[in-house]
């Protein structure tokens, strides 16, 4: 049987650079790096269980060339660290099961091979370390603390020496890294007849904000996720397919309490617009955040965020499902030639190539919800209704189903995240 390797992970210091390697039982090999900043005088051992956590959950986008239900890995884990990584290569990979006829069985099983559980470090980092990606979420978070007068770092993680202008208009430092991912492996496994499709990418990202965090001595970490990724698309048995399993909630909660229990439980990772629904982020964004970026950012990933592209002009395509997913739920809060503009004068209520891809957002039809980081259907439909309500707005081809759908309500949250914004 053809297995995967976790070979190594390793830090230049000098050219602060983090490198991992993997491979197949069969010979193959890959190797990705990442670029980072640092400061003098970080914390090596908190550097060092940073970095482990990031080999782990990187090698999942090389892991997927050649799926097996072993993997070697000669470092020590325990039982609590086996299971979290089975979530993250089974539930995490829930889509790319889907698309590629695989079930649970069929993914990675790594057995703990460590009966004692390593002690967490003590850390005295301090400050805000906030991910941005130039969309609506992560300037929304931007926006808020600067509101609040909270100083903070941002940091942009790319696979090319570009980063959203729009990025030059916080008022904060900004830090970017490059992540160099093993292209030229992953195109030769290709012609080898490798399998391709969605990782729990938020993961991987977290991860390196770790490492990043360490580099500079900071001690929380936020994320902008609001109460998402919770609905399921389909099911294979018992593994519940989404397009992002590490947006969700269960997610969040199971990377904080690893950082905690293997790193530092000074550390704090998390999302501030966890409470929210992605239709009450929309809202706060239009009041907050609209008039300084509503011309410059973009949530759109066919015209944005493609692997080693010039991502420093965003715009947005108009014909895919999360610009679809976008304008609905922009409607109810922005006045229609607004929100036209930034869709070159479109109104995609009335584009009839969008027709269907609106009924999979609202559940029409039987059509399957995209798999895209999208709102809830019975949210989308309120979506509608309200943008209907607000008038300017065309009308889909179809009925749309009523919605009772509550904005405003709040989720659970780790109360430490939510706090930093008020």
């Amino acid at each position: 049987m053809n297995k995967f390797i976790f070979k190594s992970y390793n830090f230049d210091s000098a050219k602060s650079l983090a490198i991992f390697d993997y491979g197949f039982t069969d010979g193959r090999v890959f190797r990705e790096t990442v670029t980072f900043q640092s400061k003098p005088g970080y914390d090596a051992d908190i550097l060092d269980r940073a970095l482990f956590l990031a080999f782990i959950l990187i090698g999942v986008s090389y892991y997927k060339t050649f799926p097996s239900l072993s993997v070697v890995l000669d470092q020590p884990i325990d039982e609590w660290q086996a299971a979290f990584f089975n979530k993250v290569y089974q539930e995490g990979l829930g889509q790319f099961a889907f698309e590629n006829n695989l079930a649970r069985t069929d993914l990675a099983n790594f057995k703990a091979n460590n009966l004692d559980s390593a002690k967490p470090c003590l850390y005295r980092g301090q400050g805000l370390l906030v991910l941005q990606s130039g969309g609506k979420d992560s300037l929304l978070t931007a926006s808020l603390l600067t509101e609040n007068n909270q100083p903070f770092t941002a940091w942009y993680v790319s696979s090319s020496q570009h980063h959203p202008a729009v990025l030059d208009d916080l008022n904060c430092e900004l830090l970017t890294s490059l992540r160099s991912i093993d292209h030229v492996g992953l195109a030769a496994a290709a012609k080898d007849g490798a399998k391709n499709g969605h990782v729990p990418v938020t993961y991987i990202v977290q991860s390196l904000a770790l490492i990043q965090a360490a580099l500079l001595g900071k001690s929380h970490i936020l994320t902008s996720i609001a109460h998402e990724g919770e609905e399921p698309h389909v099911a294979i048995g018992d593994l519940l397919v989404t397009h992002q399993w590490s947006k969700t909630w269960a997610a969040e909660k199971a990377f904080a309490d690893y950082v905690s229990r293997y790193i530092s439980p000074d550390i704090k990772v998390g999302s501030p617009l966890r409470a929210y629904s992605e239709l009450r982020v929309a809202e706060l964004f239009a009041k907050h955040s609209w008039l300084k970026y509503g011309s410059q950012f973009s949530s759109c990933n066919l015209a944005n965020y493609q692997q080693g592209s010039d991502n420093t002009i965003l715009s947005w395509c108009g014909n895919c499902p999360k610009c679809a997913n976008s304008y609905l739920l922009f409607a109810p809060f922005i006045k229609a030639d607004s929100l036209r503009s930034i869709f070159g004068g479109q109104d995609l209520f009335t584009k009839l190539d969008l027709q269907d891809v609106f009924k999979g957002l609202l559940g029409i039809d039987g059509i399957i919800k995209p798999f895209e980081c999208i709102g809830e259907v019975d949210e989308l439909r309120c979506a509608y209704q309200l943008a209907q309500a607000r008038g300017g707005y065309g009308r889909l081809s179809f009925a749309v189903p009523s919605s009772s759908f509550d904005y405003k309500k709040t989720y659970p949250a780790q109360i430490w995240a939510t706090k930093v914004l008020q």
